[in-house]
């Protein structure tokens, strides 16, 4: 092996995951909806046509990869910014470099890791070299661009949606790496495939767990040896990809509460235990629970909601692992539940009818008379107390604004509790429809 692969540009350490950074669109790991044959970002790289994009996807699938490939196949210049640490200055700095490379014939690229973190100004002061043809802007970003990159800059840019790498793309990348330390290494093919496997799509990851596996078994004459107890403490203690706050983090939350609403409580299981595992406090899965048990299941089982509440009390009482018990208890019972959205559409019917509309006045007999002057401008005056009439309910009277009279948001559905509810319901429109006592005022 060549010792010079061991150094960075400075010939200081360099980490095998950057020694191992494809020099060619073959050696690149995944992505083939992107980069296989006829698809349209593998034609422009081929033919050198550079545009300004936006790399979207997760850590360790190859955007900073692809961008130095794409200056290379171009024979463009590269710059690299990190919105992290750099500014407008630094913005300027590299447009002035850019400018200098425009007039000796050659295009830039300018790739900008981490493009998210940049502000509203920031994100702007790229927008007349982009436009006027300065620089190639080349973004990557974890996060979702529609929300975190400014509307003028995404329009003058593609956006390329990156995946996550599957495991057995992640295990071609790590056999072809065992060639590139300084002693060979040896591992048995289901000992590199757990460390694919507990990379979670990030190649990045999946290279470092190796070298660091090689670093604990060196000093050992011959090949170097990776048996299944340096495995297992090499990947001991890693999270799964989950991002909190971030796209990720928003993706298997919907998922959850998707399975539960399709009542697969499996799946509800497997995406709780996923978001639990990656670093998610189970105490904002019980909060979202709660709000399920009301949106999706409602009054076709009511007892959900109490059993959601119970399982935040115990989460909040007992802590892990017994609170998630819980909470695993209560997400099982929802997924399996009768669904109902009806209340949850009713209140949203509601709330548009009064954000939309005149604030009407309360009917005159459904008013409060709690004076002498109340009662004298007739407050309350001919009120049907309903639990003097027959069925506890007064048939005939509105209880709405006259404009608003008859007017339905709630319709049961014909699941579980709601169809007694439909039923009742129907029962007493019709009693309202035969009553002689319909108030008209």
């Amino acid at each position: 092996m060549n010792p010079d692969l061991l150094s960075g540009e400075n010939g200081g350490y360099q980490p095998l995951a950057d020694r191992l950074r494809p020099k060619t669109l073959a050696e690149f790991a995944g992505q083939r909806h992107l980069l296989g044959t006829g698809k349209p970002l593998r034609e422009a790289l081929e033919r050198g046509h550079l545009h300004s994009m936006v790399l979207w996807g997760p850590p360790g699938v190859g955007k900073t990869t692809l961008a130095r490939l794409m200056a290379e196949r171009a024979s463009a210049h590269f710059m690299s910014l990190s919105a992290v640490l750099s500014g407008v200055k630094e913005i300027r700095a590299a447009v002035d470099q850019s400018r200098i490379q425009r007039g000796r014939g050659r295009d830039t690229i300018l790739f900008v890791d981490e493009a998210h973190r940049f502000n509203k100004s920031q994100q702007d002061a790229f927008l007349p070299y982009v436009e006027n043809g300065s620089l190639i802007f080349v973004g990557a970003t974890t996060e979702n661009p529609s929300f975190e990159l400014n509307n003028a800059l995404l329009s003058r840019c593609r956006v390329y949606k990156l995946r996550v790498l599957r495991a057995e793309e992640i295990l071609e990348v790590l056999e072809r790496s065992l060639g590139s330390f300084e002693q060979p290494v040896e591992v048995a093919p289901e000992l590199l495939k757990q460390l694919a496997l507990a990379a979670d799509g990030d190649a990045r990851r999946a290279l470092n767990l190796l070298e660091l596996g090689v670093d604990l078994a060196t000093g050992e004459d011959g090949p170097v040896r990776l048996d299944d107890a340096l495995v297992e403490e090499v990947i001991q203690g890693g999270l799964r990809r989950f991002d909190k706050g971030g796209d990720m983090f928003y993706d298997q939350i919907s998922a959850l509460h998707k399975a539960v609403r399709g009542s697969s409580p499996d799946a509800a299981l497997y995406w709780f235990v996923r978001m639990v595992d990656g670093g998610c406090d189970p105490l904002y899965i019980a909060r979202r629970l709660v709000r399920m048990a009301s949106e999706d299941i409602g009054n076709a089982d009511p007892r959900a909601l109490g059993i959601a509440l119970d399982a935040w009390q115990v989460q909040e009482r007992l802590g892990s692992p017994e609170g998630e018990l819980a909470i695993a208890q209560a997400l099982v019972y929802a997924a399996c539940a009768p669904k109902s959205n009806a209340v949850y559409t009713a209140f949203n019917a509601a709330v548009k009818e009064v954000h939309n509309n005149a604030s009407e006045e309360v009917p005159l007999h459904l008013r409060n008379a709690p004076t002498e002057l109340m009662k004298q401008m007739e407050h309350g005056a001919d009120y049907r107390y309903a639990h003097d009439e027959p069925e506890a309910f007064a048939a005939g009277e509105n209880y709405f604004p006259e404009s608003l009279r008859d007017t339905r948001y709630y319709y049961p559905v014909a699941r579980g509790l709601e169809q007694k509810i439909k039923e009742k319901l129907a029962h007493l429109r019709a009693l309202d429809k035969q009553s002689t006592m319909r108030r008209y005022e």
